[in-house]
């Protein structure tokens, strides 16, 4: 018996060295008992009414078939909506997909690409996943890129703007002189969280032919358990992805997700309503925070980030769990006495400050 486990053991570490293996992202959590859920950035209002008629009116029997491999009626209204051909527009199984793809398909070179140290941290889990060289550049001592550390000779650049979890904005003008500086690498802008700040990096899209812009209908649209992202470039870098995309799986995206992804882009009146409600209620909790002491980065998200210099941020995260808020902890170099809270409607927000009152009263942001 002994002998023979050493044997088994023999055998799981002579294959074992051919495993990828990564260290997992860790998502925020899922309870699925009734609390206020202000972990993961989820829109607090649902979906335009048009999308819940259209997966009324839905013909079931298209579900025995398989949906259109090239995604064409989501790819025609995204590309109307943002006045750019077809041909620029590749649609994903959710951002983290199309991010993913982008990943595999264009950083390839032997030299590192280079993102920020305070970031989405997936972006580590892909370059180790794909085996692709990184270099993390250090945020200035306010969170904010510091765009001359992307100057460098790289293999690729890619961040988010707004910033996550920092949700921090950075101006067009900054981030085109990161694109400018980096005309022979591929440049991808993560803008998951854009409808909720100020300009969008598609306004350089016809100026450079290395940009990649990268968005999704979780936030703004309120579509996050539907996994709809999309990517925006010139159609060579699109073909590009396209082409990697068809290699492993041409059915990404199902029947119900097309239908209703297209009838959420469709009504832009409730998208930018609901977008405005957000950003009024985030600015709105921001003061109500302050109040209470806390520290808060100026965010242009529909989420922020805020430290209290008189509690601890775990022990002020788990007495929030244990009372049914989730809100969401990382303990990370450099944000470890941060908390980030998604903002949800006003009556959540409500109870959210009713509970933190109770528990430690108004004190001064130092």
């Amino acid at each position: 018996m002994d002998r023979s486990l050493r044997v088994e053991d023999k055998i799981m570490k002579a294959f074992e060295k051919n495993i990828r293996k990564v260290e997992p992202y860790v998502p925020g959590e899922q309870p699925q008992s009734k609390v206020i859920k202000l972990n993961t950035n989820e829109n607090p209002y649902p979906p335009s009414p048009k999308v819940a008629k259209a997966l009324e009116e839905m013909d079931t029997d298209r579900f025995r078939l398989y949906p259109d491999p090239s995604c064409g009626p989501l790819v025609e209204a995204l590309a109307e909506f943002y006045h750019v051909d077809p041909e620029q527009v590749f649609v994903g199984v959710g951002s983290d997909d199309v991010l993913s793809m982008c990943f595999l398909t264009f950083f390839n070179s032997d030299k590192p690409i280079l993102f920020p140290d305070i970031t989405y941290s997936f972006y580590k889990v892909w370059a180790e996943l794909y085996r692709i060289p990184y270099e993390c550049q250090k945020l200035d001592e306010d969170f904010r890129i510091v765009k001359e550390d992307y100057y460098k000779e790289n293999g690729g650049v890619i961040f988010p703007n707004p910033n996550a979890p920092t949700a921090i904005y950075e101006d067009l003008d900054d981030v085109e002189d990161i694109i400018r500086a980096n005309q022979d690498v591929i440049v991808i802008v993560d803008e998951a969280y854009v409808d909720f700040a100020g300009r969008s990096a598609l306004e350089l899209i016809g100026r450079y032919d290395n940009l990649i812009v990268v968005q999704t209908f979780s936030k703004a649209r309120s579509m996050a358990g539907m996994r709809i992202g999309y990517a925006i470039s010139n159609p060579m870098l699109i073909k590009y992805l396209n082409d990697a995309k068809y290699s492993f799986n041409s059915y990404t995206m199902n029947q119900a997700a097309l239908v209703c992804g297209v009838e959420a882009v469709k009504d832009k009146a409730y998208f930018e309503e609901s977008v405005r409600k957000i950003i009024e209620t985030r600015e709105w909790a921001k003061g109500r925070l302050e109040e209470l002491g806390f520290c808060c980065l100026d965010s242009s998200a529909n989420f922020i980030f805020a430290r209290h210099p008189e509690y601890d941020a775990k022990e002020l995260f788990e007495v929030l769990k244990e009372n049914g808020i989730y809100v969401r902890y990382w303990g990370s170099e450099r944000i470890e006495q941060y908390l980030r809270i998604t903002v949800g409607t006003r009556e959540v927000m409500e109870t959210l400050f009713e509970f933190l009152n109770r528990y430690m009263g108004k004190g001064e942001c130092l």
